[in-house]
């Protein structure tokens, strides 16, 4: 009989899993994968989301239909050992993870296909279970599975669900060729639906208002997955992965061995998180907690002011244009973090976050104060100014991340920075992407830093030990002074 720290560990690599994938975007994927996962978590069944790439919003979705906080996988800002640890550790004690891909199956960044939905089954060896758009094909259809089994011989497909099906004559010759010619199975046939599919406005925040109407549509989406696909099926062909495989000890460093030599101090760092500000990697928050940090939620809308004994500030991605009027009316809250910022508050800001610091964020139409922190304003545009992974290296002379580092993110913004005072300095340069103005990043103000730049944990650890770090020797100098007062 195996010991039981064999048995633990086996227990934790053995997870029944798949990969959704398609042969290209707007297959239905998304909406396929939210149905599956509501129908599983209404079952009974504890399922385990993933979401692949750096996307936000997605993965809020995916959190809300599980009941599980959903994690992203992104191999261009983690490495295999990451990918797979974050997968054995969060899919312990579920019934099956479902990691949803992107785009196309092999679409990368390369000829290669780095960074593909292709590249994190094999790395995690997790079957792959194929979207495919069914319009106007039939036998076609096996053509095209056929190919995508060959392309790749390490990538594993083990079924097929058509979607948009138009009629049971359709199905019939398309499950058949399928069958017959590619040998796997066809799990599920998705009628064509004009309501299968996220209206355009919920890729935006979903709003308190909208939650009913959220949930009201998961159901929707698993009712036609439970009529429609092989929920028992599709469970053997989870189980049917092998163990995760091991590619080593994880180079993510042991941070709570950072918060154990904090002097036991517990820095209180606020987090504004709410309809305005949303996009937090879940991992990100819970670096911070393991570096010894204490974190407080903030509300930007409704929080008239700071908590106290505040330590530092972490303001995310969101969509600030979009309550712009909300941010501008809480004049209470923007005052205090503006006096908050010129006391030396270290505050650590995100792309939604970067906007929200400026004096002003500028629609077509109109002009809103915020902050006024950071001597910048943003100006809103009708496409992308900066979409995409992106390599920065970090600057000399600011604390946030040690000087020449690599620091890869992502990036994906509607607005640009004009009006930039000349004194400022940047903390990063661009190697890759496009920041603030194609070749820099990361402005840095007394103990602020704000940037377009999106970061991931697990991709750059250091920075939760950083601003843990700078929250603490803040705390410390706050109690110097407040001594030095007393004292007097």
């Amino acid at each position: 009989m195996l010991p039981l720290t064999a048995m633990n560990e086996l227990s934790i690599r053995n997870v029944p899993r798949l990969v959704i994938g398609a042969p290209q975007g707007r297959s239905g994927k998304t909406t396929f994968t939210l149905g599956l996962l509501r129908a599983f978590a209404r079952q009974g069944i504890v399922v385990q989301p993933f979401k692949k790439g750096p996307d936000y919003i997605d993965a809020s979705w995916h959190t809300t239909a599980a009941g599980n906080t959903c994690r992203n996988l992104d191999s261009f800002f983690m490495r295999k050992q990451e990918i797979c640890s974050s997968v054995s550790n969060h899919s312990f004690g579920k019934s099956i993870t479902i990691i949803e891909g992107a785009m196309g199956l092999y679409d990368g960044l390369d000829l290669q296909g780095s960074s593909s939905t292709a590249e994190i089954a094999k790395v995690t060896q997790s079957p792959v279970l194929l979207v495919v758009d069914a319009t106007r094909m039939t036998r076609s259809i096996a053509a095209i599975v056929m190919g995508y089994q060959h392309f790749d011989p390490d990538v594993k497909i083990v079924g097929v669900v058509l979607n948009k099906v138009a009629r049971a004559r359709h199905e019939k010759i398309a499950r058949e060729a399928i069958e017959e010619f590619c040998k796997i199975p066809v799990v599920g046939a998705i009628p064509k639906d004009i309501n299968l599919r996220i209206p355009d406005r919920h890729l935006g925040l979903v709003t308190k208002g909208e939650i009913d109407e959220t949930d009201n549509l998961l159901d929707y989406f698993a009712d036609v997955i439970i009529e429609h696909v092989d929920l028992n099926r599709i469970m053997s062909l989870a189980q049917s992965a092998p163990e995760l495989p091991q590619f080593g000890e994880s180079l993510v460093p042991n941070l709570a061995k950072y918060a154990a030599k904090n002097r036991g101090m517990k820095p209180k760092i606020g987090v504004i998180q709410d309809s305005a500000f949303s996009f937090y990697y879940p991992e990100n928050l819970e670096a911070l907690r393991d570096s010894g940090a204490d974190l407080v939620p903030i509300n930007s809308l409704s929080d008239s002011q700071l908590p106290g004994d505040l330590d530092g500030l972490y303001i995310g991605g969101g969509f600030p244009e979009v309550f712009a009027a909300e941010l501008e009316e809480n004049k209470p809250l923007r005052l205090e973090i503006r006096r908050a910022g010129e006391k030396g508050l270290p505050i650590y800001a995100e792309c939604g976050g970067l906007m929200y610091l400026g004096r002003s964020i500028r629609t077509s139409s109109h002009n809103f104060e915020m902050v006024g922190l950071l001597p910048l304003d943003t100006q809103m545009e009708n496409k992308p100014q900066g979409h995409g992974y992106t390599i920065m290296e970090a600057i000399p002379d600011q604390p946030w991340f040690t000087e020449n580092m690599e620091i890869k993110g992502h990036e994906f913004h509607n607005s640009r920075v004009i009006n930039l005072a000349p004194y400022l300095k940047f903390g990063f340069k661009v190697k890759r992407g496009f920041g603030i103005d194609g070749q820099h990043d990361g402005i840095c103000y007394k103990n602020v830093f704000a940037a377009y730049n999106h970061i991931h944990a697990l991709g750059c650890p250091e920075w939760a030990e950083r601003m843990v770090k700078l929250a603490t020797n803040f705390s410390q100098t706050k109690w110097a002074q407040d001594e030095k007062v007393a004292g007097q």
